[in-house]
């Protein structure tokens, strides 16, 4: 087995309105680049981990800056495909304050990574040296392609003795092209040692119903152990099954935690209450990012692992950009209980 993390998806043009202003209330957008596996991947290079991410984008000006943003971070990017056919999928982001929730407008269809079959990539070279493969279900809903590509690369990634996780991360705006989520993602989880999810993806990705309300603002716990239970009992070679638990107050005040079913039992995370997001888009991945690290770390030690992914993530939400731009350090003195933000001298 290597040392290398390796993560496989779309990296996308983020076009974001300035501030908290609706689009184009002034004549302007924010140009950075994001996408959940590029956005775990800096996030895995910038905690002390040696990180690969493996996407297909256009031989032309704009693929290159995106390639580019990501070494920036030390992520290797040698296993990136450069195509003549295709274009960098563009999302456009309107951050919500209060009672408004934010809004994102995809414009990817027909993307470099949509279009890239399976042989496209030699799954089998880049994995060689993995640890870690790590995927999200936004990649096998772009296309059947990228849906084909997905289960070639966890295939592969189990052949290298890789452990593989998969943040499910269901996204309703992109299953159109034919398939319903559970048909594809049913059959990508027999291939994953680690789940990550909330309530919603666990049902709409995998047909497994919870009795929740995500709305209320309040969680029952209890519902995330029957849950995720009943997940590694259809899935009997997942061993990890990590859920976040979002309350969304307003959209810039959610309380923030997560439970994780682990190999030694059911643990509970600390709960922060994240009153000012500046910017909670790539929440998500840098909660995987967190759990991906700390498991590969701290193994044995599922209740620091799941603290660990925790404060990585409530971290992220005062950073701008998709990617997680926060040091071992900083999330390992935030799971001391320095969460003051005072000054550091």
């Amino acid at each position: 087995m290597g040392n290398t993390f390796v993560t496989f998806g779309e990296i996308m043009l983020r076009l974001k309105s300035p501030g908290h202003e609706r689009f184009f209330q002034s004549p302007a957008l924010e140009a950075t680049f994001g996408g959940g596996e590029a956005n775990v991947a800096v996030s895995l290079s910038l905690l002390g981990k040696k990180s690969r991410f493996v996407t297909a984008l256009p031989a032309n000006a704009i693929g290159e800056a995106a390639v580019r943003e990501v070494r920036k971070y030390g992520v290797d990017t040698s296993a990136v495909t450069m195509t003549k056919k295709g274009r960098v999928g563009i999302y456009f982001l309107e951050t919500g304050a209060n009672q408004r929730p934010s809004s994102v407008v995809y414009d990817r269809a027909e993307s470099s990574i949509a279009l890239s079959k399976p042989s496209d990539f030699d799954f089998r070279s880049v994995l060689a040296d993995a640890q870690w493969f790590h995927i999200t279900g936004i990649t096998p809903a772009i296309s059947q392609d990228a849906a084909d590509s997905s289960l070639a690369a966890m295939k592969a990634a189990k052949e290298a003795g890789a452990t593989v996780s998969i943040d499910l991360n269901y996204r309703k705006k992109l299953w159109n092209y034919g398939k319903k989520a559970p048909e594809v993602m049913r059959e990508l989880v027999k291939f994953a040692d680690v789940i990550i999810a909330n309530e919603e993806d666990i049902q709409k990705c995998l047909g497994i119903e919870a009795k929740v309300d995500v709305t209320s603002g309040e969680l029952d716990t209890d519902v995330y152990k029957d849950l995720t239970e009943e997940v590694k009992r259809q899935f009997p070679n997942v061993s990890v099954v990590a859920v976040t638990l979002r309350e969304s107050r307003s959209a810039d005040h959610n309380g923030w935690s997560a439970a994780l079913s682990g190999k030694s039992g059911f643990y509970l995370s600390k709960h922060y209450e994240i009153t000012d997001i500046i910017d909670r888009v790539g929440g998500g991945d840098s909660f995987s990012a967190g759990l991906i690290f700390a498991l590969s770390e701290y193994g044995d030690d599922e209740q620091y692992a799941i603290n660990f992914a925790v404060a990585a993530s409530a971290l992220k939400h005062s950073i701008d950009g998709d990617f997680n731009l926060s040091t071992k350090a900083e999330v390992e003195a935030l799971c001391k209980g320095d969460g003051s933000g005072r000054v550091q001298r």
